[in-house]
């Protein structure tokens, strides 16, 4: 049996990674059950975990993984609008699966692949931005599920700005090539037509700002006309050694 507010944790975890693929960060979870400090939210997360609801995974930031739900848990709640990232362990760099197919569009279930080819354009900054998105590298093979329909490439994450939001130096991140988003989805900007950088996407009156997920690395405000929305991540990839 599960406290109200253990309860109240867990749900608010799971709805968050269903919107995001992401675990919340501890201030987001003590601001959404109104909690004085954090020291409650690890309390509770404990108990969760000593109860079998949870999983914290090791050598992650803030990894959580919901192994089970209350038994009045409703599947009818539905997730908040948002990017909807996979993550899947991959290696990067390799040469892409025979398997590995373009995807096809209007296609049945039966007939769609179970992986696609994306292409990697290059490296993105999470951190210091750095020059622009670069020319196809190579090819890297994802499952067809993780992309959905629409027009996608890769890029490998340089930096540590989004570490918070699961984000590692290394990682290589899918992105749906598009040219808007909504506040709050981890965007690819393009700034001055010079930089691109890996930042969440707010809005600040009429300017821009694009936000880290790292407490060392502050907020960047910029005229509208000086970002250009690139595409918005939709999963990742991660290699382990």
């Amino acid at each position: 049996m599960l406290t109200r507010k253990q309860q109240e944790l867990l749900l608010f975890i799971h709805e968050r990674m269903k919107e995001s693929g992401i675990p919340p960060s501890f201030d987001e979870m003590k601001d959404a059950l109104d909690l004085a400090s954090k020291s409650g939210i690890h309390r509770l997360i404990t108990a969760l975990e000593e109860r079998g609801f949870i999983r914290r995974l090791p050598n992650r930031a803030r990894a959580l993984e919901v192994i089970k739900l209350p038994e009045a848990y409703s599947p009818s709640l539905q997730p908040r609008r948002g990017f909807s990232p996979s993550v899947i362990e991959g290696s990067r760099g390799k040469p892409p699966a025979p398997a590995a197919v373009p995807a096809q569009r209007n296609a049945t279930p039966a007939d769609m692949p179970t992986s696609v080819s994306v292409p990697v354009m290059g490296r993105i900054a999470a951190g210091v931005p750095i020059s622009a998105i670069q020319n196809n590298t190579h090819d890297i093979t994802v499952p067809a599920e993780m992309i959905g329909n629409g027009d996608h490439y890769a890029l490998e994450v340089r930096g540590d700005s989004m570490i918070e939001a699961g984000i590692l130096d290394g990682d290589t991140v899918i992105i749906r090539n598009t040219s808007t988003a909504n506040p709050g989805e981890i965007i690819v900007a393009l700034v001055d037509e010079e930089e691109a950088t890996l930042k969440r996407f707010r809005r600040k009156g009429a300017s821009i700002a694009l936000e880290a997920a790292n407490p060392a690395y502050e907020t960047r405000i910029f005229g509208p006309d000086r970002v250009k929305i690139q595409g918005k991540l939709v999963g990742l990839i991660r290699r382990y050694h």
